[in-house]
C-alpha cells in the first residue's frame, strides 16, 4: 500500500505547492498594480488652466490687414476677442481706418455690428473687366424690391407685397441668391414669417459705406412706406458677434 499512495501523495504536494506558487505571484501583481496607480495619482501633474493669449496692439495697419484676409464680414465683438482689446478701442480704429481709406480704391463697410473691406465704387468698371465680367444688371422688379428693403428693414414678404401690390416670392428669392438680401430673423406675426434686410453686396453695388448713406426719400414715397415693414425681430439668425443663433 505504501509503494501505491506515496506517488500519489508527492503528485498532490506539488500541485498543491504549484497552486500556492501561482496564487502568490498573482497576489504580487496586484499588489505592484495598486502601488503604480498610487504612484500615479501622486505624481500626476495638476490641471493648469490655459494661458490667455497675449493682448496685440490693435494699430490702423493691424486692423486694415486682419479685414483684408478675413473671408467674411467681421463683428466688432470678434475683432476685439482678437486683439485682446475692448470695445471703444475697436470703434476708434475703426473709425480712423474709415477715415483714411476714403481718397483711397478700398472702402470700409459698415452694416450694423458687422464690417468689412470692399473696392471703392470708382474702381468697379475696371474690377469687373479684369475678373471678366459686368455687374448683373437688376430688374425693375429688383430695384423696386431692393428700394422698399433697404428703407423699411426689416421686413417681411408680405410686407413687400402689399407695398408693390404684386407677388414678389421669386424676385426675392432671386436677391437672397445673390445675396443682395439677407434673412435677419422672424417676425412675431402669426407664423413668424422670415424678416428681410439689406446685405453686403447691397452696398457694394451701389457704393454705399453703410445704410445711412442712403438719400433721403420723397416725401410721398416715404409716407407709403411708412405704412409697412420696419416690424421687430422676436427671433434673431444671427449673435451679437455675428455668428448663427
Amino acid at each position: 500500500m505504501t509503494d501505491v499512495t506515496e506517488p500519489d501523495l508527492a503528485t498532490e504536494m506539488i500541485d498543491e505547492s504549484q497552486t500556492v506558487e501561482v496564487r502568490a505571484d498573482a497576489d504580487a501583481a496586484a499588489a505592484e498594480a495598486r502601488a503604480d496607480e498610487a504612484t500615479d495619482e501622486v505624481s500626476a501633474d495638476p490641471v493648469v488652466p490655459p494661458t490667455p493669449a497675449a493682448p496685440i496692439e490693435l494699430t490702423e495697419a493691424a486692423l486694415e490687414a486682419l479685414l483684408f484676409v478675413a473671408e467674411k464680414p467681421m463683428s466688432r465683438r470678434e475683432i476685439a476677442s482678437l486683439a485682446g482689446t475692448d470695445r471703444a478701442t475697436v470703434d476708434a480704429r475703426l473709425g480712423d481706418l474709415e477715415v483714411s481709406l476714403r481718397e483711397r480704391g478700398i472702402r470700409l463697410l459698415v452694416d450694423g455690428d458687422r464690417v468689412e473691406l470692399a473696392t471703392a465704387p470708382e474702381g468697379g468698371a475696371l474690377v469687373a473687366r479684369y475678373i471678366g465680367a459686368d455687374s448683373v444688371r437688376l430688374s425693375p422688379a429688383s430695384m423696386e424690391t431692393l428700394a422698399i428693403v433697404a428703407y423699411r428693414q426689416p421686413v417681411t414678404k408680405s410686407a413687400v407685397e402689399r407695398i408693390r401690390g404684386v407677388d414678389s416670392d421669386y424676385t426675392i428669392r432671386t436677391l437672397l441668391h445673390r445675396r443682395y438680401l439677407v434673412e435677419l430673423g422672424r417676425s412675431g406675426a402669426p407664423g413668424r414669417p422670415f424678416l428681410y434686410g439689406t446685405g453686403f453686396e447691397f452696398l457694394e453695388r451701389f457704393g454705399l459705406t453703410s445704410l445711412e448713406e442712403l438719400p433721403p426719400l420723397d416725401a410721398d414715397v416715404a409716407a407709403r412706406l411708412a405704412e409697412e415693414g420696419g416690424e421687430p425681430i422676436t427671433e434673431p439668425l444671427f449673435a451679437d458677434d455675428g455668428t448663427p443663433g
